[in-house]
């Protein structure tokens, strides 16, 4: 499905038509030829170096103006704080920083603009998987005609959706015509290339992004945080590991560790990834097939059907994983002789997808991810009541925890 026979599996036209309102035409909602282009644009500068340095100088900054003092506010004042809507705030920021030069203001609540689009963003991302959970197929589009229902606070929130999106996309022309500067963000490269810079293109551009900078990652490190807080002895080897890299280096306590130094992080590497096997934030993905097709097991799949797998079911199969599959074990990922990082096959751990449509942010991803758990795990205690019992999930377009995550921060002694 996504390799040898990548051409035969398609998103397809039923697909792309239940997110078309709200994602339009972006990288993760189109195939062939619009696909492709946006594909090969991206790919090109998610690889260049002057990209990653981006990434790091902006993650850096984000995590001390940002993150760090709302964290130190929260222990101040010993209430709880929901840290999966704190990290979506944070991740929020990052990408509209990243992605379109733009700094949203939302984590620090100085941004009326992008705390609106955020809340229209997460209800839409909500109605809109619904419609694929829907007994009655196409009964969505029955509502959307008589304009009734969850229909009508979907037209709503994507209304302010595209109306922020389309300001981004205007200013960054505006400011690409007016400057003699150039513009290291990601939009301005794509404005940059003529055959993908009409208005409506750019937006849905945006909102793929927004899409895969924000709900991502925070859907992965909320998780991460709840299975961190029932296992303490994976946090106290994290832990461990970050002094020696201090050590090592000669860093002084509260710098920022640099992109060499995530490098070495190679358990908190392993504790991540074993925690997006568990919980992948795309559980699912759903292609159609566009003629007859026998699977390697002898299934067969015809023209025209939908077909589909869970990284989320695969990680908890035992004839993959073996008998421990239900055991948070960051471990399995490590080498035993040489104690560094072993990868897996992304065909066995698609989380990151696999073949032509591999996440092209998966460095970026990790980027983000270590550099805040480093952060914050060597500052804070994050305490979460009622730990033991399994957090609700929420399947929106990424698996969410249902509610968000209310913990307890303490500053570390």
């Amino acid at each position: 499905m996504l390799k040898t026979k990548f051409e035969c599996f398609p998103k397809g036209e039923r697909f792309i038509s239940f997110l078309e309102d709200f994602l339009g035409r972006g990288i993760f909602n189109s195939d062939g030829e619009v696909w492709w282009k946006q594909r090969k644009t991206a790919s090109y500068e998610f690889n260049t170096r002057s990209l990653r340095d981006f990434v790091m100088t902006n993650v850096s900054v984000e995590i001390n103006t940002r993150l760090v003092p709302v964290l130190t506010a929260a222990t101040t004042a010993g209430k709880l704080i929901d840290v999966q809507d704190t990290l979506e705030r944070f991740a929020f920021d990052n990408i509209c920083r990243l992605a379109f030069n733009v700094d949203s203001g939302c984590l620090g609540d100085d941004g009326a603009a992008g705390v609106e689009f955020m809340r229209a963003f997460t209800t839409a991302s909500e109605i809109i998987s619904k419609r694929f959970q829907s007994l009655v197929s196409y009964s969505w589009k029955i509502k959307r005609k008589l304009n009734i229902g969850s229909e009508i606070l979907l037209k709503e929130s994507i209304v302010i959706v595209h109306k922020f999106a389309d300001e981004i996309v205007r200013n960054r022309i505006d400011q690409g015509r007016t400057s003699s500067k150039k513009n290291e963000d990601l939009l301005s490269r794509f404005i940059g290339n003529e055959e993908m810079n009409s208005p409506e293109l750019l937006r849905d551009i945006v909102i793929s992004f927004i899409l895969a900078g924000r709900d991502s990652t925070s859907s992965a490190l909320s998780w991460f945080f709840w299975l961190l807080s029932m296992h303490p002895e994976v946090e106290h080897k994290i832990l461990q590991e970050l002094k020696s890299i201090r050590e090592r280096t000669g860093k002084r306590f509260g710098e920022v560790f640099g992109f060499e130094d995530l490098k070495l992080m190679n358990y908190l590497h392993a504790a991540i990834t074993e925690s997006l096997r568990l919980y992948p934030p795309v559980p699912l993905d759903q292609l159609s097939c566009v003629e007859d097709n026998v699977l390697p097991d002898g299934t067969f799949v015809g023209k025209d059907w939908g077909i589909s797998y869970s990284a989320y079911v695969m990680g908890r199969m035992e004839s993959i994983w073996g008998k421990d599959c239900d055991r948070f074990d960051p471990e399995r990922w490590i080498d035993e002789t040489s104690g560094g990082f072993r990868g897996e096959n992304p065909y066995k751990f698609p989380v990151f997808h696999a073949g032509p449509r591999m996440c092209l942010g998966k460095e970026m991803a990790y980027i983000q991810m270590k550099s805040i758990v480093a952060a914050v795990l060597e500052r804070f205690v994050v305490e979460v009541p009622g730990k033991e019992e399994r957090p609700e999930m929420l399947l929106s377009v990424t698996l969410r925890i249902k509610g968000g995550l209310f913990v307890k921060i303490h500053e570390r002694t």
